[in-house]
């Protein structure tokens, strides 16, 4: 099989790349080369995506089985690719978000659940995250009709994770000290790993399939106890959990996602950001490792050389590192163990 990714150095792209290596597939993908290096023995075409010259440089390299595009965000940037693509690829796999479906985090998502609307034509400024993914759908599929297969994922965790989720909570855990821990320990959550998304996407491309298939993970596999558990394992447990419910969190205005990432309250608009569905999906034959083998290969990863520069070093966007600051973490643990005496 010859697989291109657009894309391929990073997080999802490269799970995707190492992955189609270890099948013995013929894999070259096409970036930059200015975020980092490409796996070893994927070959590389260098170039922008929102050049014409560099896409139709591209065309000539193929043809492909399949391309895999992990980085698009504005459709009518993915709609040029697509168009360039169109006649040397047999199916292009795009990458989406469960961001896709307004119905989520408020309620439980699935493949029948209502889209945003979403202009394939739609420029930068036209929307928000989730209406460009679709937007980008909507190139896709009408550049590929019945060749396209569409994966919107939940909450990715993983080796070589850039988005400061899993990562902050083992950097976090290893300083040690007392820990905000968010919420309750029994509370579900539903992860699911880079890598699994990977092996699903090219499963469904060797299976010449086509269609969406929202990959959120099993259901309930973790809850936040056994999660930060795992954080506090793999750091040699210098770190004591401190629980702070909800209620404090929100008085604090703690930031949803960021401040304390992945924590959402469980009740008003996220009451179901732990609940979509990946039923189709794993009817299909998606698997997802257990979590505790996630954390320990991230946490490898990690704290290995250069793990900490490629996790917290200057993000895509030029975003500031997420988490709490020492200052504000300190003034939950104190109102928590006020909470905690009056019970």
């Amino acid at each position: 099989m010859r697989l291109l990714v657009i894309g391929g150095s990073v997080f999802l792209g490269r799970a995707f790349v190492e992955e189609g290596l270890r099948r013995g597939w013929d894999v070259t993908t096409f970036n930059r080369g200015k975020t980092q290096s490409d796996p070893a023995g994927a070959r590389s075409v260098r170039g922008d995506r929102e050049s014409e010259e560099d896409l139709a440089r591209l065309a000539e390299a193929g043809p492909w089985d399949a391309v895999v595009d992990v980085c698009g965000y504005v459709p009518k940037v993915v709609g040029a690719s697509v168009a360039a693509l169109a006649s040397s690829a047999a199916t292009y796999l795009f990458v989406s978000s469960i961001n896709a479906r307004p119905g989520w985090p408020s309620e439980p998502v699935d493949e029948n659940s209502p889209q945003h609307e979403g202009d394939p034509q739609a420029g930068p400024d036209d929307g928000d995250y989730g209406k460009l993914k679709v937007g980008c759908q909507l190139a896709v599929e009408q550049g590929f009709p019945g060749r396209s297969l569409i994966l919107e994922p939940g909450l990715i965790m993983g080796p070589h994770d850039r988005a400061q989720r899993l990562t902050w909570w083992l950097s976090r855990a290893a300083r040690g000290g007392r820990m905000a821990a968010p919420g309750a320990p029994d509370n579900e959550m539903q992860l699911i790993d880079a890598r699994d998304i990977a092996i699903f996407g090219l499963d469904r491309i060797e299976a010449e399939d086509s269609g969406t298939y929202l990959v959120s993970g099993t259901p309930a596999n973790t809850t936040w106890g056994e999660f930060l558990d795992l954080c506090l394992a793999e750091t040699g447990r210098k770190a004591e959990l401190v629980w702070v419910p909800d209620e404090i969190l929100t008085e604090h205005e703690i930031a949803v996602w960021t401040e304390l990432p992945l924590w959402a309250p469980r009740e008003g608009e996220f009451t179901a950001v732990w609940r979509p569905s990946s039923a189709k999906a794993i009817g299909a034959g998606l698997r997802c490792r257990p979590v505790a083998e996630s954390v320990r290969d991230t946490a490898s990863w990690l704290f290995g050389p250069g793990g900490m520069d490629e996790a917290f070093g200057p993000s895509r966007t030029g975003r500031e590192a997420k988490g709490i600051s020492p200052e504000r973490e300190e003034a939950l643990l104190r109102a928590a163990a006020v909470v905690g005496d009056q019970r």
